[in-house]
C-alpha cells in the first residue's frame, strides 16, 4: 500500500511525485509515454529550442544595424533538430534521476483505475496491480482535432508531428492563432517559409490584452506572416486549404498545414469513471487545493482545464501534495503568468483593464512604449514593444501587467510576485530595479499611476 499513486509523468505528475517523495510519502508514478509529458517531449522545450536557433539565424542576417556584418549565413535544420532532441533527452534523464533520488517508484505503462478499496484505491499498469491511500490524476491534455474534410492527410500535422519535419516547407498554413500556432508561425517565417495564420477570432493570442495582441500582429507581419482573422477553415484538399471569411470562400496552397486549435483534458481511457469523479466541461473539477469531489483523489495540470500551462501544473502539484500533508496551500490563478515565445515575446499576468472592469473594479491603466527604456533601445532595432500596467483606483493594488517586446518572459515573474503578494503601486515604487535593464519599465509604468 503506497501513500500516493500518481497517474501521469508530465509537469504536474513528476513534480508532485518528487515533492511527495522528498516529504516522506511512499510514491508510485505511472506514465504511459515518456517522462516529462507533452511539455518536455512535444511542446514547451523542443519548440523553444527551435525558436532560439531561428532567433540566432535571424539576428545574424539582420545585424548590420549593430555594426556586425555576417556573410554566408545558413540555417541547418538537421543540426537544429539534433540539438532539440539532445536537449529533450538531457532533461528527461534529469527527471528520471530526480525521481529516483526522491525514492519514487516508476512504471512505464497505461494506468487503469480498478476502483476504491478499504482505505485506498487499486490501479493496474503493466500487468501489475498497485494500491495506494491517495490518488493524484495528472493525465494532461491532447491536441483538439479539426473536423473538416481532408484533415486526416499526412501533410496535416499537430505540434507533435511538426517537431519532426526534415525540411523547411516553402508554404505553411497554421490553423489557430493561439500561443502554439503563433510560435510555430514565428519559427517557420524566420526560417524562410511563407506563413499564413487562419484564426476564427477577431484577434490573435487568445486571452492576450487586445492592444498587445494587435501590436504583436503588426510585429509578426513585419516578418512576412499573413493573418486571416475571423476566418474558418472548411476543407483541406490536395495541399490546398479552403476557408470562409465574410461570407466568401478562399483558398491557400500549403506544403504543410499545422492544426493548432486548442487542447482538451484527457479524462477517458483510464477508468476514472469507476470512482465517480465529477467532470465539468470535459475536465476534472477541482478546488483551489486540487481536491476532487472524491475523498483521497486530487487532480493537477491540464486535466483540470483551469490554466493549461506547465508552470501552472508545477504550482498545482505542490498545492496538492501540501494538502495531502495537511499544510495550508492554494493556487492564486490571477498570479499565473503566460508567455507567447514569438519574436518579439508577449508576456502577461493578472487582469486586463477590461477584465477588471467586468468584475466591477475601478481599474486605471498606464501605458509606455518600450523605447522609453534604455536597455531595450540599445538592443533592438525597429521593434515596437509596449507595456500596460493595470491597478485598482481605490486600493492601488496592481491587478495586471502586460508586455510585448524583447525577452519579457524573463521578467514577468516579478510582476507575478507583485500580484501574488497584493502589492500596490506605492509598494512597487520602493523596489530598486537594476539599471540598465528592461525590468525597469515595470516600475516606470507603475509610477504613472501613483
Amino acid at each position: 500500500m503506497f501513500n500516493l499513486l500518481v497517474i501521469g509523468g508530465g509537469p504536474a505528475g513528476h513534480a508532485a511525485a518528487e515533492h511527495a517523495g522528498k516529504a516522506g510519502l511512499s510514491t508510485y508514478l505511472i506514465e504511459k509515454g515518456l517522462l516529462g509529458g507533452v511539455c518536455l517531449n512535444e511542446g514547451c522545450i523542443p519548440s523553444k529550442t527551435l525558436l532560439h536557433c531561428v532567433k540566432l539565424f535571424s539576428a545574424a542576417k539582420s545585424s548590420a544595424a549593430f555594426g556586425v556584418t555576417a556573410a554566408g549565413v545558413s540555417f541547418d535544420l538537421t543540426t537544429v533538430m539534433a540539438r532539440k532532441q539532445k536537449t529533450v533527452e538531457t532533461l528527461r534523464n534529469g527527471i528520471a534521476f530526480t525521481l529516483s533520488k526522491s525514492k519514487v517508484e516508476t512504471c512505464a505503462g497505461c494506468a487503469r483505475i480498478l476502483g476504491g478499496t478499504e482505505g485506498g484505491f487499486r490501479v493496474e499498469a503493466a500487468g501489475e496491480v498497485r494500491e495506494a491511500q491517495r490518488l493524484l490524476v495528472c493525465t494532461g491534455s491532447e491536441a483538439m482535432k479539426l473536423s473538416v474534410p481532408g484533415a486526416q492527410q499526412d501533410f496535416v500535422m499537430t505540434n507533435r508531428e511538426i517537431l519532426s519535419v526534415d525540411s523547411i516547407p516553402s508554404k505553411i498554413v497554421v490553423v489557430g492563432g493561439g500561443a502554439i500556432g503563433l510560435e510555430f508561425a514565428s519559427f517557420f517565417a524566420e526560417a524562410g517559409s511563407r506563413v499564413t495564420v487562419i484564426e476564427i477570432l477577431p484577434s490573435i493570442g487568445g486571452p492576450l490584452d487586445k492592444d498587445i495582441a494587435a501590436a504583436l500582429k503588426r510585429e509578426l507581419e513585419k516578418k512576412g506572416i499573413t493573418f486571416c482573422l475571423q476566418s474558418k477553415v472548411s476543407a483541406i484538399g490536395d495541399h490546398l486549404v479552403t476557408f470562409e471569411s465574410d461570407g466568401k470562400s478562399s483558398e491557400i496552397p500549403a506544403d504543410i498545414v499545422l492544426i493548432s486549435v486548442g487542447r482538451k483534458p484527457v479524462v477517458a481511457g483510464f477508468g476514472l469513471e469507476t470512482l465517480g469523479v465529477h467532470l465539468e466541461k470535459g475536465a476534472i473539477k477541482t478546488d483551489e487545493r486540487g481536491r476532487t469531489n472524491v475523498s483521497g483523489v486530487w487532480a493537477a495540470g491540464d486535466v483540470n482545464g483551469v490554466s493549461m500551462l506547465a508552470h501552472t501544473a508545477f504550482r498545482e502539484a505542490k498545492a496538492c501534495v501540501h494538502d495531502m500533508l495537511g499544510t495550508a496551500d492554494s493556487v492564486n490563478y490571477r498570479a499565473i503568468p503566460s508567455v507567447i515565445y514569438t519574436h518579439p515575446e508577449a508576456a502577461s499576468v493578472g487582469l486586463t483593464k477590461d477584465d477588471a472592469a467586468a468584475l466591477g473594479l475601478r481599474p486605471v491603466e498606464a501605458r509606455l512604449p518600450l523605447t522609453y527604456n534604455g536597455r531595450y533601445l540599445a538592443e533592438t532595432d525597429g521593434e515596437r514593444g509596449t507595456i500596460r500596467v493595470v491597478a485598482d483606483a481605490e486600493s492601488g493594488k496592481v491587478l495586471g501587467v502586460h508586455m510585448l517586446g524583447g525577452n519579457c518572459s524573463e521578467i514577468i515573474w516579478g510582476a507575478a510576485a507583485v500580484i501574488e503578494r497584493g502589492l500596490t503601486v506605492d509598494d512597487l515604487s520602493k523596489v530598486v530595479f537594476p539599471h540598465p535593464t528592461l525590468s525597469e519599465i515595470i516600475g516606470d509604468a507603475a509610477a504613472q499611476l501613483r
